[in-house]
């Protein structure tokens, strides 16, 4: 663990210096000093009581919140992940130092600060990944292009020989079992590379019957069949539904691929010519029981029988994060500081969740771990996740809106949760209609917002897009560009967020313009539910319905 950059309490500690929050020849500032756009200072806004939107949103500050953003930055920059890149992925330094960084913030504006400690199952690879053909046409595969390496380790060079079970061509709809039994490697040779058709079981079932027949590495290939011809990205679990982590290298490809390395073996097999040879190489750490944090904060004031949660996941996917999601942590710490002095009527639990990006583990992890009695006192949550695109949408959560990125609904949420659901939703429209701005309903599915309304708790949100594609409809509402959301725009290359070994979600990936009217936005929506009495204190408010359990290891199909 030495290349590890340990320094948690001596970056924090700095970081909290250059960027702290109020100093005391701060603490008696005129409230009206100017500051950015001739708005109210961060120091004069930090010392009122920002009780209402018209006192809040003014004090929501473009150099306040890119201050936090260079910071998290710097974090990821002093804390690289096992591959030597910038990281604040859970599970890794970047990721600790960031909980703590936000933690100390809350406690420098007088908050109690919390760190409530989880495990889960944590892989990183330690270097780039590498597949390529020796003989007979030497080529190197594109990572994220031409293949995907599934959570395994090792490596091999060796010729490749398929499993029985293989359809060629693919009928209209899937049939292929191949690898599915150990009879489908009947007559395997030990120490080959088995090269397996997608189909008939999961993933790591056929891994696993490869391995036992001797196999050096596997090649999974999806199946050809309308729909199942793309690169395929697959998750690596038993019979049962446990994950593996095979110790030999697996690779995903698309259908071409595989089918071409299947011509290449028949053409050898029918010429008596060597074997096609293939390299296959995956280092990676594997920890079973790796420690994740959620930052847990409650205003000194309020009714702690009526809780609104207002939260951002904290970690990050592929190395910096900081548009998914230091944006939205960013959102909720600065409104949170801006808020300090309030005595809301309902008490206001602001959160940074771990793990999203691999489950919302974090999040399922505080839903389902509250008694049924604190549970209860949850009426409202509230979710910052990705609030700076530069190539951005407006969009609100609801929980009767489209899939981001399907744009079709994959989740029909409790009735009960529906209807209140709509009053801060309608409250962030308002908002954006005061300034000029359209939006879009886009469902909580894939946010921290899922947890609460799966257990039967109204939510509503923020989102700004991310990856691709913003299509047409988007641009007539916003402008911008078709395409990405953020990264290589104008492009339809996939942008940063949630491509591996790109590591591109850095600090210039955000947009400042867009987060800070995004943030005034969901700043309303947190002072409007603060003192909410019309969900909150309703009579007969349905309580929640049931915990929501972590949802399966990220990673794409498991057949």
């Amino acid at each position: 663990m030495s290349r590890y950059r340990w320094r948690f309490s001596y970056l924090v500690a700095a970081l909290v210096v250059a960027a702290g929050f109020v100093t005391a020849a701060a603490a008696t500032a005129d409230p009206a000093t100017p500051g950015d756009g001739g708005q109210p200072s961060s120091a004069g806004c930090a010392n009122r009581v920002n009780n209402t939107e018209q006192k809040l949103l003014p004090c929501i500050r473009t150099d306040d919140l890119w201050r936090h953003m260079k910071a998290l930055q710097a974090i990821a920059d002093a804390n690289p992940g096992p591959d030597g890149h910038p990281s604040r992925n859970s599970g890794e330094p970047g990721y600790k130092a960031s909980a703590e960084y936000v933690a100390n913030q809350m406690r420098a504006a007088g908050y109690d600060a919390t760190l409530q400690t989880y495990h889960f199952f944590y892989f990183a690879y330690t270097a780039k990944p590498t597949f390529r053909e020796i003989s007979p046409t030497a080529r190197d595969f594109a990572l994220a292009s031409d293949w995907n390496p599934g959570q395994s380790t090792g490596s091999t060079t060796a010729a490749v020989q398929p499993a029985h079970g293989i359809v060629i061509p693919p009928t209209p709809t899937p049939s292929s079992t191949s690898g599915c039994t150990a009879a489908d490697f009947s007559g395997f040779v030990s120490g080959r590379v088995a090269l397996i058709q997608r189909g008939g079981c999961s993933f790591g079932v056929k891994v696993l019957n490869a391995q036992a027949a001797g196999a050096s590495g596997v090649v999974i290939f999806n199946e050809g069949n309308p729909g199942r011809t793309a690169l395929v990205n697959g998750s690596l679990v038993d019979a049962a539904g446990n994950r593996i982590v095979p110790t030999i290298p697996v690779s995903f490809t698309a259908f071409d691929t595989g089918s071409g390395l299947l011509d290449q073996y028949n053409a050898a097999v029918a010429g008596g010519t060597a074997l096609p040879v293939v390299n296959l190489a995956i280092s990676a750490v594997v920890n079973p029981n790796a420690e994740d944090y959620n930052v847990i904060a409650d205003s000194k004031g309020g009714d702690p029988n009526h809780v609104v949660v207002v939260d951002a996941h904290l970690d990050a996917i592929y190395g910096a994060g900081m548009l998914d999601n230091a944006s939205g942590s960013v959102t909720v710490l600065d409104i949170a500081q801006m808020m300090r002095k309030v005595e809301p009527r309902n008490k206001l639990r602001f959160v940074w969740f771990g793990g999203e990006e691999l489950g919302l583990l974090g999040s399922a992890y505080y839903v389902n771990n509250l008694s049924p009695t604190e549970l209860g006192k949850i009426g409202y949550d509230l979710d910052a996740d990705v609030t700076a695109t530069p190539n951005y949408l407006v969009g609100v959560l609801d929980p009767a809106g489209v899939d981001l990125f399907s744009r079709t609904v994959s989740t029909t949420f409790p009735s009960q949760v529906y209807q209140p659901s709509t009053v801060a939703r309608d409250q962030a429209i308002q908002y954006f209609d005061s300034i000029g701005k359209n939006h879009e309903l886009f469902s909580p599915v894939g946010t921290d917002a899922f947890s609460f309304n799966m257990a039967g708790i109204p939510a509503s949100g923020v989102l700004t897009g991310q990856d691709c594609c913003k299509n047409q409809q988007d641009v007539d509402l916003f402008g911008g560009s078709l395409g990405n959301f953020e990264g290589n725009v104008p492009s339809f290359d996939g942008g940063c967020v949630d491509n591996p070994f790109r590591w591109c979600d850095n600090l210039s990936n955000n947009d400042p313009a867009v987060l800070t009217f995004i943030s005034r936005g969901f700043a309303k929506m947190v002072v409007d539910m603060a003192f909410d009495d019309t969900v909150l204190h309703s009579a007969g408010k349905p309580g929640p319905q049931r915990p929501m359990p972590a949802r399966a290891p990220r990673g794409g199909p498991q057949e």
